[in-house]
């Protein structure tokens, strides 16, 4: 079955992503994501994000995952993190313009967006994201 038509259920939410069940040996990346508010110096918790993946050049992108970060800023384990990624090009969505709302703040920025590249080589990617209403900063972590 292809990994992105595996729906999973959880509390009501339905999240798509990848069969559970991955070896050493299996090629696929293991993603993690960490959100910030640098206002509060706190977990962003709550920012609503989307994980799509870009099958070829001139397609549309593919919606894998749709979740939310937990309490401590994270992709949350019951959403299928760490997400097991093949070798491609993905895109992160973050609806930053919601999350400032739900804290009292408007944001200058509707939404972040990170595209990156997985290589076959990749075992671990880390993407860590650090936000404000006015601006926001993301990295290729360790």
């Amino acid at each position: 079955m292809d990994h992105r038509k595996q729906l999973l259920k959880k509390d009501g939410a339905e999240a798509q992503g990848n069969v559970a069940g991955w070896t050493e040996e299996d090629p696929r990346a293991s993603l993690t994501i960490h959100a910030l508010n640098g206002l509060t110096g706190r977990p962003a918790a709550g920012l609503p994000m989307r994980l799509s993946e870009l099958e070829a050049p001139n397609k549309p992108w593919i919606e894998i995952l749709k979740s939310a970060t937990n309490s401590e800023g994270c992709l949350d384990k019951s959403s299928l993190a760490p997400q097991r990624l093949k070798a491609g090009t993905y895109k992160l969505h973050f609806d930053t313009g919601e999350y400032w709302r739900q804290q009292g703040h408007t944001s200058f920025y509707p939404y972040v967006e990170i595209v990156f590249t997985i290589t076959e080589a990749e075992r671990r990617v880390h993407l860590p994201l650090l936000l404000s209403p006015c601006s926001y900063t993301t990295y290729r972590g360790s």
